[in-house]
């Protein structure tokens, strides 16, 4: 089912007239509401994943990817099925966990021919490797080695990221004391870095990362700063080098495909605290250039100027993540949004 013209002012109990003043919005071809700017442009695909919640609940869904086979996995702290798995119709294919009350990261890493999930726990105080199926294979506790955690509970991990040249962990404490541990694929302490602050080699909330492998012969990390608004790129030994400016953005993780650059944005700071997240897609330069749910990019004198949710449909709540499929389809998993399965945006 997709969100039409005919629903959407239905729904929103506006005329035709009192439409023409939300600029973010369109209508396609076969009338389909469509949200995004420039060459990212997507209809709404109403209906996408929704199951039955009596037997497949879901509380927040934090986080999803995609594994070799194609299928999306649904990371969500309901303990009656904490990994909900998916084909991209939106049809079911399998559930698994019980024992992950704060599953909040979601990362997925390929070694040879397997490939293993990392999830971070937040009510745990872990970051726990399982397979496919949700076997563990290895789990990471508060990280003693580094010499600045007095107790485990104040080592709350959000993310995690997987160096593919070696291996390496990197576990950023985004609720916690905001530090990055690197670790190797064993699980053993290298080095943290980072730490509570405003300088450059610091966070505020670094609830994101990821090991940026766009430039082949310079990999880098991309860290969030949630409160500064903002990524901030690293070395991969922790050396701070730039910052991507997001103002007005609450961004959550980082995520690519191709030479895109992305985020989900749970609240911008012009508004109020409920349904207030939209998406920013970043070119291969770092500039943002579509912003579904959210007011059009503009920069002046090279810099982004604030953005803010420009979204009359409330088309999203509180986005916490964003998959794109090899279609350029759009996923987007909420937190705090009534327990509702994620949204499917499709590229026109």
């Amino acid at each position: 089912m997709y969100l039409t013209r005919r629903h959407f002012l239905q729904y929103a109990g506006w005329s035709t007239s009192g439409f023409a003043l939300f600029s973010p919005l369109e209508f396609g071809p076969k009338d389909e509401v469509i949200i995004g700017h420039n060459d990212y442009k997507f209809k709404i695909r109403t209906g996408w994943g929704v199951l039955d919640s009596s037997k497949f609940p879901v509380n927040d869904c934090h986080e999803m990817v995609e594994d070799r086979q194609g299928r999306l996995l649904l990371l969500t702290n309901e303990t009656k099925n904490n990994v909900l798995i998916y084909d991209k119709s939106g049809k079911l294919l399998d559930s698994w966990g019980t024992a992950y009350p704060g599953g909040h990261g979601l990362t997925l890493h390929a070694e040879g021919s397997e490939e293993f999930l990392f999830i971070c726990d937040n009510t745990r105080h872990q970051v726990i490797k399982t397979d496919l199926k949700g076997n563990v294979k290895m789990k990471l506790d508060y990280p003693r080695e580094a010499g600045v955690y007095d107790h485990p509970h104040q080592f709350v991990p959000t993310e995690t990221a997987i160096n593919p040249a070696n291996g390496d962990i990197y576990v950023v404490d985004g609720y916690g004391l905001n530090y990055v541990i690197q670790y190797t694929a064993k699980g053993e302490y290298i080095r943290h870095w980072g730490g509570q602050g405003v300088e450059n080699d610091k966070f505020r909330c670094c609830h994101g990362i990821l090991v940026d492998q766009r430039d082949k012969n310079n990999p880098s990390l991309i860290i969030t700063s949630r409160v500064d608004n903002c990524w901030k790129r690293f070395t991969l030994d922790g050396k701070y080098l730039s910052t991507i400016s997001l103002p007005g953005s609450f961004i959550c993780r980082p995520v690519i495909n191709g030479d895109l650059l992305m985020g989900a944005v749970f609240r911008s700071t012009s508004e109020a605290y409920p349904n207030s997240g939209y998406i920013q897609i970043l070119d291969k330069n770092d500039r943002v250039i579509s912003t579904p749910g959210g007011s059009m990019p503009e920069y002046k004198d090279g810099k982004l100027q604030e953005q803010r949710k420009d979204d009359p449909f409330k088309v999203f709540m509180h986005p916490h993540d964003v998959y794109m499929d090899s279609d350029h389809s759009i996923y987007v998993p909420q937190w705090a949004s009534q327990k509702t399965y994620p949204v499917k945006l499709e590229r026109v």
